[in-house]
């Protein structure tokens, strides 16, 4: 069925890149999104994870988990932010066909200014430091191609560790992805990494090419961040 176009694309013919407009609002929104996601975590862990007794093998783990940290993201923003943010939003912009579902976001930042250009946060369950396959494929088959992300050249994604180690995980998402993970000077002390990769655009499409994916391990059980200082430069 030939697409016919949706509301987004009426309401906003015209789009740019998450990244730049957002840096119109702050030249540092990128870092400052990102800060309220680690937060987020920090009160996710301090006041909820913490409070119960669990062994990881809970009916709907992973959007139960994303749930709990949208809620706690909205408890850190201060409002002025030039972005909205929502679990398991839309990407209409590549549904394949009038009729078909559209790709749905597990956490999505909603450019206010226009609805249509995101920044999404995938998230994948890592039951070990070696379970990446889920993770792997959410970039190479998504982001990667600009099925995920379109307008805009970042993205993240979220590997919530059950076990093992952060560094070990890392090093098999890089072996994996096949790229090169590095560490972000403005979260030092975080597991937090970034790949450089070029896009597979479609062809007549404006996507941005070059894309930045940021990846955030999150450790779920038997964690405690009370150690962990969060950015105030930002």
């Amino acid at each position: 069925m030939v697409r016919r176009g949706n509301i987004f694309e009426k309401r906003y013919p015209n789009t740019g890149d998450f990244v730049e407009l957002a840096k119109v609002w702050n030249p540092d929104a990128i870092s400052i999104l990102i800060k309220l996601v680690w937060e987020g975590y920090d009160l996710l862990v301090s006041e909820f994870l913490s409070q119960i007794n669990f062994d990881g093998n809970e009916e709907q783990l992973e959007r139960s988990i994303t749930q709990a940290l949208v809620l706690k993201i909205h408890q850190v923003k201060t409002g002025d932010e030039p972005f909205l943010v929502l679990q398991e939003a839309y990407e209409f912009e590549t549904s394949k066909s009038a009729q078909a579902q559209p790709p749905q976001y597990d956490i999505a930042f909603i450019l206010i200014a226009n609805d249509r250009i995101i920044w999404p946060l995938e998230a994948k369950i890592l039951k070990s430091d070696v379970d990446v396959t889920e993770y792997v494929k959410e970039i190479n088959n998504n982001f990667l191609t600009c099925r995920y992300a379109p307008f805009s050249s970042q993205g993240g994604m979220l590997g919530y560790l059950f076990s093992g180690d952060s560094n070990k995980a890392f090093s098999k998402i890089a072996t994996e992805v096949k790229c090169r993970l590095n560490k972000d000077p403005i979260f030092p002390n975080r597991d937090h990494r970034n790949s450089d990769h070029q896009r597979i655009v479609p062809s007549g499409k404006p996507y941005p090419m070059n894309f930045r994916c940021c990846h955030l391990l999150f450790k779920i059980i038997a964690m405690s961040t009370n150690n962990i200082s969060s950015v105030d430069s930002i």
